[in-house]
């Protein structure tokens, strides 16, 4: 790949295992923590029969009960109370509504389980020889697109590390820089020439080990072709030492590797060490036949070597699409990726335009060309993701299997890291790890979503949904959507629309960072909120083209679809409304509480199951609680875009390992709903509505602990603190300047080029405002010869 213009190379190349040195001090550990740092097993168990009958179970337990509920409570009150007045009334609707609202989210969860529990059962995984014999003479090629921006270095070296050791052919990784290119802190221009110079230095450490087993394996195929002279024996013990000694430069990798928290730890021990014992499997097996005078044949032996070459061989490359004029500068993950994309399969010329710089397609080759080879596929990758060793070519085969041919996109759902050391990070990493059995089940449906951390996507599938608009004189191409924050949710409809479907791969292959404080996490799921409810029109829609096309749509789909996009909504206004309104005690029945118990019976199974403990549960429960006023904002968010059609700007997470400070108003409305409910239960008890006296001790207690737990009083000082003096502080007025007066310039002084290019458009830009304004425009355009124009 020709991008040498945004390559920074070392001096001196790293040697194997040299990391990037970080200044940050690890974490300090909290109590509570998670103390497990083994990740699960890459594929699920195979769930029982009593699991999956238990599981039905609760699904018909949980639609009977609020049957059971809407005729014995609700409608009973109804009839027994005719005269009961408008407000009796309207709480017993209300709360039906709420209720009803919440008992659907809780059995499209038990559905989406049981799903997922189908899926573990029938999943077979592919053999390793067959993997081989699929690529052993693969000619596509799959490009790896790590978009960053502001990241940590160290972050971004891993998930580099993690995407060059795909076992894949043609493997190209592009890391898409999206920093201001020139900075003028001295601290930031020295972490984005250290972020520049990774994808030189990694492609650099690894060319040695791939020219040595392109050499192996070209002298094999001198040695068997015709004449040579090779003998099983003496090849069988060839293979051996080059397996033994990629096994070995892997090793030693892993050896000079520091490690500061439990994301270092994953990465050695899964990343390179995982890599490192498939490959010892593979010696221990060759040594058998060694030994049992035995060896595979010619063919499998290529294979092997080509497995080899594979692992090692990547084309390296950072793209930065902020150096070009003529390239989208919108500030999100989306348009960072489309940018490369819509050049991909061209070479592209760069061309000073006065100043800025522009690309334009090569007509002729030339040596510094940015050259954007195509290839069949596409793997996005947040660059706080890893991936384990055959990610891609597992799911290239999934996607190459017959009767997948329509299948645009395919991920496995990233997992936690395991080993948190703050309590809210392993909570949130929880969360994470139902999620991905959730979106296991969903695929059982037909019912998958892209989630955006990682994904396998065909090239073909992008072009068909592609938009093109033309802003500036420039054509800018939108394959993911930049509508709204969940940029991958959007885009999931598109591609459903145009014919597409999408399908998650039943392992665990990839994992990503979970934010490890509480600033960070407003950040993370007040995106996530917004957007969903945007979005509902486009699934309308899609829904009327699948008609027209005959295609089958199952109800279950449709369901889970709606409920996905639409759950943060009625959920976080339903716990509102439990919270601040005083329902009447008739409207309360056990049979409610019925209703809801698979739901937190199977999530405490699922988290079992995981490796979490099944208090869990409870824990989860006051999460909730203090994230409502954030679900709250972004949903108020997404409808405030729908009003205004203006899009909200994209927030990155932050993924550094300083705490990041909260908004005041996210760390002071948990301290409310405190207060709030100790109230309502000092009024409920002293009334002897017992019912809802237990549901606010309830509140009040599991959201003082989760304050304590995922915030921290002193850290929740802080931010009040600071937040209370951002909001009184103003900036001091700018003194009025003079009025500017043009100077015409001398012909030599006279920026041509500038002219000839943009026209009037600098002109413009320069005499924007001030009050005289008018004046400063016609000295300008006498400067340039004109004449002011009478009215």
């Amino acid at each position: 790949m020709s991008e040498q213009a945004t390559v920074s190379t070392p001096e001196a190349p790293q040697q194997p295992g040299t990391p990037a040195v970080s200044t940050e001090p690890p974490r300090r550990r909290q109590w509570g923590s998670e103390k497990r740092s083994e990740p699960l097993s890459i594929v699920h168990p195979v769930p029982s029969r009593g699991k999956l009958a238990w599981g039905r179970v609760g699904i018909v337990t949980t639609v009977l009960s609020w049957v059971v509920y809407v005729i014995t409570t609700v409608l009973r009150e109804l009839a027994n109370n005719p005269n009961a007045g408008f407000r009796f009334q309207f709480e017993a609707v209300s709360y039906l509504v709420v209720v009803s609202f919440l008992t659907f989210s809780a059995l499209m969860y038990l559905m989406a389980r049981q799903g997922a529990l189908h899926r573990f059962r029938d999943h077979r995984r592919v053999p390793r020889g067959e993997l081989d014999r699929h690529f052993a003479d693969y000619q596509e090629g799959i490009t790896v697109l790590v978009p960053s921006y502001a990241e940590e270095p160290g972050v971004v070296r891993a998930t580099l590390w993690s995407a060059a050791l795909q076992e894949f052919p043609g493997l190209r990784v592009v890391l898409l820089l999206d920093d201001p290119p020139f900075p003028t802190d001295p601290a930031v221009q020295d972490r984005l020439a250290a972020t520049r110079a990774l994808a030189g230095g990694i492609e650099q450490q690894l060319k040695g080990p791939a020219d040595r087993f392109r050499s192996a394996l070209d002298a094999f195929r001198r040695r068997t072709g015709p004449g040579g002279t090779g003998s099983a024996a003496a090849e069988l013990s060839i293979l051996t030492a080059e397996y033994e000694a990629a096994a070995v430069w892997l090793e030693e990798f892993a050896e000079a590797e520091p490690v500061e928290d439990h994301v270092d730890e994953f990465f050695v021990d899964l990343v390179l060490m995982g890599l490192a014992r498939e490959l010892r499997l593979t010696v221990y097996a060759l040594r058998a036949a060694e030994v049992q005078g035995t060896a595979p044949d010619a063919d499998r032996m290529v294979e092997l070597y080509l497995r080899l070459v594979r692992i090692f061989s990547v084309r390296m490359g950072t793209f930065e699409r902020k150096l070009y004029a003529n390239l989208s500068h919108e500030a999100n993950k989306a348009m960072n990726l489309n940018s490369y994309i819509s050049l991909m399969g061209q070479r592209w010329r760069r061309e000073d335009a006065a100043g800025d710089v522009v690309l334009r397609q090569a007509e002729e080759p030339q040596a510094d060309d940015l050259d954007c080879p195509d290839t069949a596929y596409i793997l996005t990758l947040d660059a706080d993701s890893l991936l384990l060793r055959d990610y891609c070519l597992r799911l290239v085969y999934f996607l190459e299997s017959p009767g997948n041919e329509r299948v645009a996109v395919t991920q496995t759902p990233y997992s936690s890291f395991r080993g948190a050391p703050t309590r809210i990070e392993r909570i949130a990493g929880a969360t994470t790890d139902v999620q991905h059995i959730l979106h296991q089940g969903m695929s059982y449906y037909g019912a998958t979503f892209w989630v955006g951390a990682n994904a396998v996507i065909r090239k073909q599938a992008l072009d068909d949904i592609v938009e093109v608009e033309t802003v500036g004189g420039f054509e800018v191409r939108r394959y993911v959507q930049d509508r709204t924050v969940i940029e991958d949710t959007e885009s999931s409809i598109d591609l459903g629309t145009h014919g597409w479907t999408l399908a998650n791969y039943p392992e665990r292959l990839s994992y990503s960072a979970t934010p490890p404080d509480f600033g960070s996490l407003v950040v993370q799921r007040r995106r996530w909120a917004n957007g969903g409810l945007l979005i509902l029109p486009k699934l309308v829609k899609q829904l009327s083209m699948r008609r027209y096309r005959h295609e089958r749509i199952g109800v279950r789909e449709v369901l889970l679809r709606v409920n996905y996009m639409a759950s943060i909504t009625w959920a976080s206004f339903g716990l509102l409304f439990l919270l601040a309104y005083p329902y009447d005690s008739r409207l309360l029945s056990p049979v409610v509480f019925c209703a809801a118990l698979p739901y937190f019976l199977a999530m405490g199974s699922d988290l079992r199951e995981c490796g979490h403990r099944f208090s869990d549960i409870f824990r989860i429960y006051g999460f909730n609680l203090v994230l409502l006023p954030v679900n709250l904002a972004g949903v108020l968010k997404s409808l405030q875009q729908a009003i205004t059609g203006e899009k909200i700007p994209f927030v990155r997470t932050p993924k550094v390992k300083d705490r990041t400070a909260a908004p005041a108003i996210y760390v002071l409305v948990p301290y409310l709903i405190v207060g709030f409910s100790l109230l309502t239960l000092w009024r409920d008890v002293a009334q002897q509505n017992w019912g809802n006296a237990a549901f606010a001790c309830l509140n009040a207690v599991l959201a003082g602990i989760a304050i304590w737990s995922y915030i921290g009083v002193k850290n929740s000082v802080v931010d009040i603190v600071l937040g209370t003096l951002n909001w009184l502080y103003v900036a001091p007025k700018q003194p009025k300047s003079d009025p500017v007066v043009i100077v015409p310039k001398a012909p030599e002084d006279v920026d041509w080029e500038s002219i000839l290019y943009h026209g009037d458009r600098r002109l413009n830009r320069d005499l924007r405002g001030g009050a005289d304004d008018r004046r400063r425009r016609a000295a300008a355009l006498a400067a340039a010869g004109g004449k002011k124009r009478r009215r």
